[in-house]
């Protein structure tokens, strides 16, 4: 077993760009990939701006209500009753456990952004109490151990035993690229040898029943340069398909355990979050080992997905039942699941195909989910939170129950949502921009600045943007740097046919690739200013056909933000079911009146449709009951329903 003091330096190649410390995703140096992630440190979103605010928000508010919940849930109890420090009962899931483990993960990731001594000592005294509670062989699951002792390893279908010691494995890789703090290390690293010596090669033939535990030991792999990781992450992944879990009520699919990964690449199907943590740690072990039926898989899922069964919003998932995608373009946007974290685990997915094969379409899915499914999911406050994200919620809809609620609730029975949201927003600035041997590549327009050094730079040089973006399609781009000639590439975004730039004020040729990118390279010796526009008219967005549950309706986007009806900002008296959208009249772009953080609103010509009578079901062709115009005001879908329970819409029908 290696101890935390064993891990001198980064795995060779990671965290390519200024520093030496990774993010989340730290590449080798593996030849598989066609993009590298910067170092942790390369990249600062600045406060003010549209995604910095976000971050800042998670610091001050959403982080440390995560760490007041693994409190009051009884979630530490957990682990304190095993040390004798509790005599509490056992509360929660069997994969309570989690909710600790990613809030510490984001606890780590936030300590290497903004130093602070009260994270540290978080880390340090959550670390000691993990240290009491393991077993002598690294084992780790106080669920297992107070609940059910002696059955380690045996009900890995439901027990989730791999899946929370995932988690614990990316929290110790956060912990040990930020403050260094070694208990937690310690402990993971246990766990992770316990694992490897269960599953390993030649080990017992078990998966678990929620995929993580993959693309966990990757990175540790990665973080470690030990082999074994990487090998028990691509045997886990090879058993799976193979029908080892028992047959459940939901059926084999649900845990993808119906056929081998490379011949289920065709369909995503089964839960959607298990379904997209599988395919991420696929992709995770592709760019490790190079095999290309690992590429061929993930990607050729992706497809599926992004072609037939996500959400305009990038949300996935459309079955509440068993919190699972449909059949192909089952996509209903009243009942539509969209579980939080199946867009968090989306937005993973992309990251790591986009590392793999330097296409900008995975960017293009990361920014949508990022901008509308991920960011709806929490309040304004930043201390409440949705679980699952409808694109429809109906007047008179009944939400007393936390399976569907009107409004975002503070946590919930099963919390993996908000840790999960906060270890990822902690580590939003990781995901803003990538370089390869040509240069750099900024993929989230962002306000910030980025720094990178080495080949091919000839030094250190700086990438600062000024924009209000999403809101103006303007980007002031800075770059100061030594002498010599590198590219700069910035991801024209799928929606934006017309970009236009500027160098030093004189006009360029703007014509993205066929990866989606506008490619300047030159010498940019001293500083240079690049004026980027990226114009962004509404669009009156129409579904596929097959779509069933949209047909007759359009939505409203503009730029990456997708936009929706709320009943408080329609006329009074008019029901939001009753409205009507022209989608042949222009819609303005309106300044946003009392919605922190929005700086746009739309205004759309419409139609009140007063109902006919108390029919459910009349004759086609019958009279219509006369319309009135009405004035259609929308807002963007992320900032829904924060000011009361309300109707909601974003596919609104067309008059």
């Amino acid at each position: 077993m290696t101890s935390v003091h064993d891990i001198h330096a980064p795995a060779a190649g990671e965290g390519a760009g200024h520093g030496s410390t990774a993010g989340p995703v730290g590449a080798t140096a593996s030849g598989h990939y066609a993009l590298r992630p910067l170092a942790f440190d390369a990249a600062r979103l600045h406060p003010e701006g549209h995604l910095g605010s976000w971050q800042e928000l998670n610091r001050t508010a959403t982080i440390p209500h995560c760490i007041a919940n693994v409190e009051s849930s009884g979630a530490l109890d957990n682990f304190r009753r095993l040390a004798g420090e509790s005599d509490a009962a056992f509360r929660g899931f069997w994969f309570q456990d989690t909710d600790l483990y990613k809030t510490l993960e984001a606890v780590g990731w936030e300590a290497g952004r903004q130093a602070d001594p009260c994270w540290e000592e978080y880390l340090q005294s959550m670390g000691d109490l993990l240290a009491k509670v393991q077993e002598p062989d690294g084992y780790l699951n106080t669920w297992v151990q107070g609940v059910e002792p002696g059955q380690r390893w045996d009900k890995l279908q439901w027990s989730h035993e791999l899946y929370t010691a995932g988690h614990l494995l990316q929290a110790a890789v956060a912990v040990a690229r930020t403050t260094g703090s070694a208990t937690v290390v310690d402990v993971a690293r246990r766990v992770a040898d316990c694992i490897v010596e269960a599953f390993g090669p030649g080990g017992i033939e078990k998966i678990d029943g929620h995929p993580e535990v993959e693309t966990a030991l990757v990175e540790l792999y990665r973080l470690t340069g030990d082999k074994r990781y990487l090998d028990t992450a691509v045997r886990q992944l090879d058993l799976r398909g193979h029908g080892i879990l028992p047959d459940d009520r939901f059926g084999r699919q649900y845990f993808q355990d119906h056929l081998p990964i490379r011949k289920a690449a065709h369909e995503a199907t089964g839960h959607a979050v298990r379904q997209v943590y599988l395919s991420t740690g696929v992709a995770d072990a592709y760019l490790e080992n190079g095999d290309p039926t690992l590429l061929e898989a993930a990607e050729s899922l992706w497809d599926n997905i992004f072609s037939q069964k996500a959400y305009l919003t990038g949300a996935l998932g459309s079955r509440h039942r068993d919190e699972a995608f449909g059949d192909a373009f089952e996509l209903p946007p009243d009942r539509a699941y969209a579980e939080t974290c199946a867009s968090i685990a989306s937005l993973h997915f992309s990251w790591r195909l986009l590392l793999a094969t330097g296409d900008g379409k995975y960017a293009d899915e990361m920014e949508r989910a990022l901008y509308n499914g991920i960011a709806a999911s929490t309040s304004i406050e930043g201390d409440s939170f949705f679980y699952s994200n409808p694109l429809q919620l109906r007047t008179g809809h009944d939400g007393s129950t936390e399976d569907a609620p009107s409004e975002r609730l503070s946590w919930y029975a099963c919390a993996c949502c908000p840790p999960n949201l906060a270890r990822l927003v902690a580590s939003l600035h990781h995901y803003v921009a990538t370089q390869d041997g040509s240069g750099l590549q900024l993929q989230l327009l962002h306000d910030g600045e980025v720094r990178a050094s080495g080949a091919p730079f000839g030094g250190e040089v700086t990438v600062a943007t000024t924009t209000e973006y999403p809101w103006d399609e303007e980007a002031s781009i800075v770059v100061t740097a030594p002498a010599g000639e590198w590219t700069l590439s910035v991801r024209v975004p799928s929606w934006c046919g017309d970009p236009r730039v500027a160098i030093d004020g004189q006009p360029v040729e703007a014509q993205s690739d066929a990866a989606g990118y506008l490619r300047l390279r030159r010498d940019w010796e001293g500083s240079t200013t690049v004026q980027l526009t990226l114009p962004m008219p509404v669009r009156v967005v129409s579904a596929h056909p097959k779509v069933d549950a949209v047909r007759g309706t359009v939505a409203l986007v503009r730029g990456p933000v997708v936009y929706c009806l709320e009943q408080h900002d329609q006329a009074d008296g008019v029901v939001l079911e009753d409205l009507a959208i022209d989608a042949s009249a222009p819609v303005d772009i309106i300044p946003a009146a009392g919605i922190p953080g929005v700086r746009t609103a739309l205004r759309a010509a419409g139609v009140v449709r007063p109902p006919a009578g108390q029919q459910l079901y009349g004759t086609h062709g019958a009279a219509a009951a006369e319309e009135r115009p009405v004035p259609l005001t929308a807002i963007p879908y992320f900032r829904w329903a924060n000011r009361g329970p309300a109707a909601m819409r974003v596919w609104i029908p067309v008059a």
